[in-house]
């Protein structure tokens, strides 16, 4: 029971640091259509300015209030000067972007170094659940998850913004006659999904080592989320995460890690065959999930 406990807390454990940074690609292809693969370097990025705050004497909290800031101004400055010129050009959104994920580990390896750094743990303290002792730190992870989650189930389904960005995602020229500023919208959205991306790796940068290949190992495992759950909705990041986070953490625990990757690609394999529009659109039941959030009628 100790055991299956402390699996079941590892697995929530990556499949909401998966969401975090799966919710931030939805974000912006769902307004965007741009399909972002420097998004695992915003990752990298929020790591590393973790290091670079404990590096300068600065507390592990101001670097988690600093990282999704600095990553979410480096997304601004992406969308500014490269992605709004690639709206709706999916290959050429790939190639600008893989182009721009090369320049940033680029840019770490230059002024980090190649080796891995480390950044200390602010809760090292265990806390004994049923008998089984866990990291705190880990349960503050799974916290600020579920909270910036909800955050961000709020602002798309409560908020005004979150209403004005739903609209152009419907129809983005109707909404422009209507007065909404899409430009800004459009700003403002691939902003906040760096910021997401940048969260995720500041809050995970204590518990891993922090390398600039580290983005991948987030970045993959966050895309299939999106493929398996579906790429027009935010509940289809959140089930995506928990199908493939949670397939890949038992069966790395139980079975070896490879053995875990074959799983995870096989079952979504087999689940993008069976459910093409993903596990949220091919769910009967689909008003549980709120309706389609990027577009679409309610069935």
């Amino acid at each position: 029971m100790d055991q299956a406990l402390l699996l079941a807390l590892d697995a929530s454990n990556f499949v909401l640091a998966i969401v975090l940074v799966a919710m931030g690609l939805v974000i912006i292809f769902g307004l965007m259509r741009v399909i972002n693969m420097a998004h695992g370097e915003l990752f990298l990025l929020g790591a590393y300015c973790m290091v670079a705050v404990e590096q300068a004497g600065g507390s592990f909290w101001l670097g988690l209030a600093l990282a999704p800031l600095a990553v979410g101004l480096v997304g601004l400055v992406m969308e500014q000067l490269v992605v709004r010129h690639l709206y709706h050009r999916f290959l050429d959104s790939i190639l600008a972007t893989w182009g721009i994920s090369i320049a940033i580990k680029q840019a770490v390896v230059l002024i980090f170094g190649p080796a891995s750094q480390q950044v200390s743990q602010p809760l090292a303290s265990s806390l004994s659940l049923f008998g089984a002792d866990y990291p705190v730190y880990r349960l503050f992870i799974m916290a600020v998850s579920l909270a910036v989650v909800a955050l961000t189930f709020w602002i798309f389904f409560r908020s005004d913004f979150g209403l004005k960005a739903r609209s152009v995602i419907a129809n983005r020229n109707m909404a422009a006659c209507l007065g909404i500023d899409t430009r800004h919208l459009d700003r403002m959205t691939f902003c906040y999904g760096a910021a997401l991306a940048g969260l995720a790796g500041a809050v995970m940068a204590p518990i891993m080592s922090v390398d600039p290949q580290m983005g991948l190992g987030f970045l993959v495992p966050a895309f299939l989320s999106i493929l398996v759950g579906g790429s027009g909705h935010l509940a289809g990041a959140l089930l995506g995460a928990t199908v493939v986070g949670g397939t890949d953490s038992v069966t790395a625990a139980l079975w070896s890690p490879v053995a875990a990757q074959i799983v995870v690609f096989t079952m979504a394999v087999i689940a993008i065959r069976l459910f093409p529009q993903g596990l949220v659109g091919g769910l009967r039941r689909y008003r549980f999930f709120g309706g389609r959030l990027f577009g679409g009628k309610r069935r």
